[in-house]
């Protein structure tokens, strides 16, 4: 379901969640301890129709949430006008995970995402999220581009 005001405590902590495994596998990156986002900024979130943001529940628990981005891109020379739905992110519970609650959540989404007239969802995962690329992979996405670097 859309996420409500009265979801931010356990949204907050998912975001302490994920933050942590983002951490272990770039700690050139992330800073351990912190979050991507403040209540305020969620609150603020909230109320942007452009960026929906979907929790899942259990037993009115919210157990999982993603943070979307609708991104229409305009017809040019080389390019078909489109709408996608970018995942900014993704998270269930790490109690509640490996019974189908990211499943769920991403049929969910992928219903919202054709309700608004999008051609794709996309999103990025971190090279070393194993775990997220194997559940990716089985929901169906694919590659559709890469993005390198370079550490200096």
């Amino acid at each position: 379901r859309p996420a409500e005001e009265k979801d931010i405590p356990a949204i907050l902590n998912l975001l302490s969640q994920v933050l942590e495994v983002h951490a272990v596998i770039r700690p050139d990156l992330f800073i351990s301890g912190t979050r991507k986002y403040t209540e305020d900024e969620l609150r603020a979130l909230l109320r942007d129709k452009s960026k929906p943001i979907f929790v899942a529940e259990n037993d009115g628990q919210v157990v999982g949430y993603c943070f979307g981005q609708l991104q229409k891109v305009q017809a040019s020379n080389n390019l078909r006008e489109s709408t996608t739905l970018y995942i900014d992110d993704l998270c269930v519970d790490e109690k509640c995970r490996h019974r189908h609650v990211g499943q769920q959540l991403n049929e969910y989404v992928t219903r919202y995402a054709r309700e608004q007239g999008c051609c794709a969802i996309t999103l990025n995962v971190w090279e070393g999220n194993d775990n997220a690329r194997r559940f990716y992979d089985r929901m169906g996405y694919t590659p559709r581009k890469t993005t390198m670097e370079k550490i200096l």
